[in-house]
């Protein structure tokens, strides 16, 4: 049952009442770059990956819900540079090292470097050390390669229904 159309990159989406334009994007099989969404929580629009263009004006994808006629662009130059910037500085502000890491291959992070293109890193690394928290039973968070997508703390939240990480600021 659809609630209207929308257009991405001139495509004709169709989409149902309560969806975002990921989540509409997704169901037509059309890829927008994200790292902090899963259809498995609230939306929540930190990592700013899925940026998109709607009727001129630049919002994110994950939050943003789907209205009828809205005409959406993704794919643009722009909006690849914007990305692109962005998954450099996680890159640099982390301790990314890929072909050492236990997850290399398995890596949104990883995988969007590659769709994009990213082949060096533009900025200085800057190589933290920073605190690692092991107090939730079920989660270790390395802060050195956590990339503020707050996807463990909406588990904690949604799923565990618990307050596992107050504080997800780095040390």
């Amino acid at each position: 049952m659809n609630s209207g159309y929308l257009t991405i990159d001139g495509r004709i989406v169709p989409f149902e009442k309560g969806q975002t334009i990921i989540e509409a994007s997704t169901r037509a099989g059309i890829y927008i770059p994200h790292l902090c969404h899963n259809p498995d929580f609230e939306p929540h629009g930190s990592c700013k990956v899925c940026t998109v263009n709607v009727n001129g004006r630049n919002c994110s994808a994950c939050t943003m819900p789907a209205v009828d006629g809205q005409n959406i662009l993704s794919q643009t130059e722009a909006l690849n540079s914007l990305r692109h910037t962005i998954i450099q500085m996680l890159f640099v502000e982390g301790n990314h090292f890929c072909p050492g890491c236990e997850k290399t291959g398995s890596c949104d992070l990883q995988a969007l470097g590659y769709y994009l293109n990213m082949t060096d890193l533009h900025f200085e690394p800057m190589f933290p050390h920073r605190e690692v928290d092991a107090s939730h039973p079920d989660i270790l968070l390395d802060r050195d390669r956590c990339i503020l997508c707050g996807l463990c703390v909406r588990a904690s939240k949604e799923i565990d229904l618990k307050d596992a990480f107050v504080n997800l600021s780095p040390r």
